[in-house]
């Protein structure tokens, strides 16, 4: 028995015997291809995906369906990537980005850029 997502209900069914290598923070995992970013990096014992913007405390997976935006890390230079809803590839670089930046608040809502 596997304690992996193996049917997301975004991304579908993923098979469970085709590992890949990717990078996360300068350290090389395996994880299923085609797997969520967040499964493969929970199931490699990280919780942590990226630090508040304010507060600086830890940020990791929250709803796992891409509402919440707390698990935005950059991917290949990318930054503000859901690691809920992105799909693994070979060889992907994955960093947590530290405290990623924000939208300018005004009355409590953030502004359209």
């Amino acid at each position: 028995m596997t304690q992996r997502i193996l049917h997301h209900p975004i991304l579908g069914k993923i098979e469970d015997n085709h590992y890949i290598s990717f990078t996360f923070n300068n350290k090389v995992y395996k994880g299923l291809k085609g797997e969520s970013l967040a499964a493969a990096l929970l199931a490699n014992g990280i919780r942590t995906l990226r630090y508040h913007e304010n507060s600086g405390s830890p940020r990791g997976i929250y709803c796992n369906i891409g509402h919440c935006y707390e698990c935005r890390v950059s991917v290949n230079g990318q930054q503000g990537v859901r690691a809920c809803v992105t799909p693994l590839k070979e060889g992907m670089i994955i960093e947590s980005g530290g405290q990623l930046q924000t939208s300018s608040k005004q009355g409590g809502g953030l502004e359209n850029e």
